[in-house]
């Protein structure tokens, strides 16, 4: 059988999670690179090893002079998500495209939409599904450990933490901490309660640290920060707080921030009938009843999360699906969803107001 040949378009920091997999992968060659920064594209092509005339500036051209390209992953900035999934699969690939799908509903919608006509798969980079913790919490969910989880909580904050680049300048990337961070852990909640609709939001967003250029360094989260690109704006979100409303009754809280005067933390904590869990740097905990008293559970081989496992698991599962016609756990419909739910928090950030879904 030949092996697919898989073409990554941007070759940024994210992009090295796709192609690694796709060289190890052994139904699967990286094939060809596409970038805007031709230096950037021709130096990962050199380390990865793709040849000097499979390497573009042009997407479109690349996909016109190899139409043989089975499968794209899009790394670019986010406002670029849209028109180079698009442009793949009406070229006949199947498309592994980064998160946030896109920059809002809309187009995340006509993502899907060109999927369907092109009859490809179209799957979103949600990478916290494909992680061991995200594996062990569907365990317990599927013996009813928790019961009903009517409450949730997610947090991903960091001190001084704006990644610089592109990341800071809302015309590529859609926004801050929300958008970029906020997107992984509201998901993670929702993909893990079954994918249940939000029919409300309520949210805020403040602006009052940006980048914090004169800080020289910073005892909790240090940002890698993208100084590759030009534009150096900052004019995104520093913080985000909001509450989603689901279809089944609960809740979840959101608190995700670049610049924030507090300690740096992640975690996810679940709230249910009959225990709790929670999920945060040293693993995964359980707050549960046994014999009628109150007890802690602790994990002694949870690990944090592990990005080469949990891209691994990802791009893995996608090569599987195409492969296989095996399901997709990252379908387009979702990150449609997930594109609602951000849009109704920055929109009730905007008017002051909850933001009721249809």
């Amino acid at each position: 059988m030949s092996l697919l040949k898989a073409a990554v378009i941007g070759t940024g920091s994210i992009s090295p999670n796709h192609l690694k997999q796709y060289v190890e992968n052994p139904y699967t060659e990286l094939y060809a690179l596409c970038d805007l920064n031709e230096a950037r594209a021709l130096a990962k092509a050199e380390q990865y090893g793709v040849p000097r005339e499979r390497v573009f500036t042009d997407k479109d051209e690349m996909l016109r002079t190899l139409p043989e390209i089975d499968l794209v992953s899009v790394c670019t900035w986010n406002s670029a998500h849209a028109e180079c999934a698009i442009a793949a699969l009406n070229a006949g690939c199947h498309v592994l495209c980064e998160k946030p799908m896109a920059l809002n509903a809309q187009q995340a919608v006509t993502m899907q939409q060109a999927a369907e006509k092109a009859g490809k798969l179209l799957m979103i980079g949600f990478v916290r599904r494909h992680e061991e913790n995200m594996y062990m919490l569907q365990d317990y969910q599927k013996t009813d450990f928790f019961g009903e989880i009517y409450y949730a909580k997610a947090m991903q904050v960091r001190r001084n933490g704006n990644p610089g680049g592109w990341f800071g300048d809302k015309s590529r990337s859609g926004g801050g901490p929300l958008i970029d961070l906020g997107v992984h852990v509201i998901d993670f909640v929702r993909y893990l309660k079954g994918n249940p609709k939000a029919v409300s939001v309520y949210g805020a967003t403040y602006q009052k640290l940006f980048d914090r250029a004169n800080i020289k360094t910073a005892k909790g989260y240090i940002a890698a920060r993208d100084n590759s690109d030009d534009k150096p704006a900052v004019d995104v979100e520093d913080m985000v707080t909001a509450l989603v409303r689901f279809e089944d009754g609960s809740t979840l809280s959101v608190e995700t921030s670049f610049s924030l005067n507090t300690e740096p933390k992640s975690g996810i904590e679940l709230f249910g009938t009959k225990a709790g869990a929670k999920l945060d740097d040293d693993g995964l905990h359980l707050y549960t009843e046994l014999n009628d008293r109150m007890v802690n559970i602790d994990h002694v081989d949870v690990r944090g999360q592990v990005f080469d496992d949990m891209f691994r698991n990802e791009v893995y599962h996608f090569i599987d699906c195409v492969r296989t016609g095996k399901p997709c756990i990252a379908p387009a419909e979702d990150g449609v969803e997930i594109m609602r739910i951000l849009d109704a928090i920055y929109e009730s950030a905007r008017t002051g107001h909850e933001v009721i879904l249809s």
